[in-house]
């Protein structure tokens, strides 16, 4: 039974406060670009939901440029590797890579022609280097700074020029082909963050932490203006990008502001103030075709209206950090998925449309670790801050209400019929009724990990490190110790009745899951191996028939009915591992997963075919699990969600 993937919803950029942010756009002006974790996310300016990743990078990757012909895009990463890779084929398939330094790549340039590429950053013996693109040849000498290089841009016209901004709060000037250094330009008083030449080539910009942005000739370098007469913004200047006309700039500043000038002028044409928050600083932004984009600290995109500078016409939100978990519920005849991250944040997304927002209010502070609906419309969520929130699905609003504070970390939750959730922490097992605790077992001689509520309400199973399962009789405000263990191949990790109640499935981390059969005692039914690492989450279909589990190998596995054959497994997620409980079966037909990690992609909306594996077999007598046959690499994902669908 294999699957494809129906959906990616795509994640956030991967903002740092202090750090500029560098947002790309196509030649054509239909899409943008931006890179989170190891992953490159291009996305539609028109209809955001439709993305496009990836995730070939080894390591984080920290910009990516799109060629002036449209048809590749360089991205660089942390450990100086430069990847030039094909745009126009759903495989993106690698052209050339090159080492230009050891050392981050902070910023990438391409001339007008495609042929030649500078990169700068934080290298050992150098801090950049210009190149050209299909044989790696020299074609100049990036020199004249003494400390890291944050931005380099190159004239769209000859002759070329060049120019670059650091951390020695100069800028420099070079001219060429071959490039040579011919002056260093100083006069910012502190870090230069971003320098851009205008699209007609006539003049360049320099925009530097001291808030100053300044104006030069494009092809000599002589210095035009100050922008706003003296500084151009009460804070820091993250990133500047010109308009197609090469009359205006858009700047974004540490001050919570955005602006757009009229160089001509020299004067503020609108100021966009973006909020009073720290997180509403302004790290990036991108002028392509009519729309005006800006990066906030809190990773939303926000785009902006010239008519309107009080509202941005809309505001693209989503995970920045890596999903933890994710639960699906259907509210008002629509399909939502729950997405919790490691940052604290709860969203909500729309299945079919991948539109989504975040609840209202202050929320988690600290990691979501599980959640759940349930059957009285609340989403149950438990965090590493020690608390567990129930939040209505239909107000999507945080209250004071409806959050308990317990003495110890949570870890897992489940919930049951009657108003109760039974919440796993660490060496410690409580029983919630109401929203209210009622009873806990305190040091229970092992350490919980995952717990399970059968559908009836009337017993719970408890999974441990130590491999094994217990049962509990659910008694009005108690839980009895059944005295029954049931064995799995390894340390429990997830635990999850099917919806009949027919069957409790059982993950570890010794690759294997165990199927009991609840009719027959709790006699196991069955043994699916398949993964090549621990796995770490599962989910049921409705329909009782089918499981989906998720795993450190970057795989989702989807074999057939515990009473029939084990069937087809397929791959959704490459580069990275699944975090916890973050996938969920909807319906007979759909499958939804998340995945955290920087080096995932997940978080787009793009369709790509998964490749099907036969990865499960019957079982064999108590044996750690053993090897899958040899698959392809997966597609990664950082902070996304991706809808599979089954073929």
């Amino acid at each position: 039974m294999p699957y494809e993937i129906k959906k990616v919803f795509a994640s956030l950029p991967q903002v740092e406060r202090g750090v500029s942010k560098i947002i790309g756009g196509d030649p054509v002006g239909n899409t943008f670009i931006y890179t989170n974790g190891k992953c490159v996310i291009i996305r539609n300016i028109n209809f955001p939901a439709l993305a496009d990743i990836y995730t070939e990078h080894a390591h984080q990757v920290v910009v990516a440029k799109y060629a002036p012909s449209g048809f590749y895009i360089a991205s660089g990463d942390v450990s100086g590797k430069l990847r030039i890779w094909d745009t126009t084929q759903a495989e993106h398939l690698l052209k050339y890579e090159y080492q230009p330094f050891a050392g981050k790549i902070k910023d990438i340039a391409w001339t007008e022609d495609s042929k030649r590429i500078a990169v700068v950053g934080e290298g050992r013996e150098k801090f950049g280097a210009v190149f050209l693109w299909d044989s790696g040849s020299s074609v100049g000498e990036i020199t004249g700074h003494n400390k890291i290089i944050n931005s380099v841009d190159i004239k769209q016209s000859r002759p070329y020029r060049l120019v670059t901004g650091s951390d020695d709060n100069c800028a420099a000037f070079f001219e060429g082909p071959p490039f040579k250094f011919k002056f260093t330009i100083g006069d910012h008083s502190r870090f230069v963050n971003c320098v851009r030449f205008s699209p007609d080539g006539n003049r360049f910009a320099t925009a530097s932490a001291d808030g100053q942005i300044y104006i030069y000739d494009g092809k000599t370098g002589e210095k035009v203006c100050a922008l706003g007469g003296g500084k151009a913004h009460d804070g820091g200047v993250y990133a500047i990008s010109w308009s197609p006309d090469s009359t205006h700039l858009l700047s974004a500043s540490g001050d919570k502001t955005s602006k757009v000038w009229d160089v001509g002028a020299n004067s503020v044409v609108n100021t966009f103030t973006m909020g009073s928050n720290i997180l509403d600083q302004q790290l990036g932004c991108l002028w392509q075709n009519d729309h005006l984009l800006s990066i906030s600290l809190s990773g939303y995109i926000n785009y902006l209206d010239k008519n309107n500078p009080s509202k941005p016409l809309r505001v693209i939100k989503g995970h920045s950090k890596s999903i933890q978990c994710l639960t699906v519920h259907r509210n008002g005849g629509k399909s939502y998925i729950y997405s919790g991250s490691h940052d604290g944040h709860i969203n909500y997304w729309d299945s079919e449309t991948g539109e989504n927002d975040s609840f209202a209010g202050k929320g988690h502070t600290n990691q979501v670790s599980r959640m759940t609906v349930d059957e009285s419309g609340q989403l149950v969520s438990c965090s590493m801050d020690d608390t567990v929130r129930y939040t209505s699905v239909t107000l999507r609003d945080y209250s004071g209400q409806g959050v308990v504070k317990l003495d110890v970390q949570p870890k897992c939750l489940a919930v049951g019929p009657g108003g109760y959730t039974v919440v796993v922490c660490i060496g410690q097992i409580v029983l919630l009724k109401d929203q209210k605790k009622c009873f806990s077992i305190d040091s229970p001689g092992y350490e919980p990990e995952a717990v399970a509520v059968h559908p009836s309400g009337d017993m719970v199973a408890v999974g441990g490190t130590d491999g094994n399962i217990r049962l509990y009789s659910l008694l009005g405000t108690t839980l009895k110790d059944e005295g029954k263990l049931l064995e799995a191949k390894g340390p429990v990790t997830d635990l999850a009745y099917s919806r009949d109640g027919a069957f409790l499935a059982a993950c570890d981390a010794g690759k294997a899951v165990t199927v009991f059969s609840v009719a027959d005692g709790y006699s196991e039914h069955n043994v699916f191996y398949g993964h090549h690492a621990k796995i770490v989450c599962l989910a049921w279909s409705p329909d009782n028939e089918h499981f989906a589990s998720g795993g450190m190998d970057m795989m989702v596995c989807a074999p057939a009915a515990p009473r029939q054959q084990p069937g087809l497994a397929g791959r959704a997620h490459a580069g990275h591992h699944l975090p916890r409980r973050l996938r969920q079966r909807v319906d007979n037909h759909l499958l939804r997963a998340a995945g955290p990690d920087r080096v995932r992609d997940e978080r787009s909306a793009a369709a790509w075919p998964a490749v099907p594996q036969p990865l499960l077999r019957r079982p064999r007598p108590r044996q750690e699990g053993p090897p899958a046959p040899d698959a392809p690499p997966l597609r990664r994902v950082f902070a996304s969600v991706h809808i599979l669908r089954k073929l």
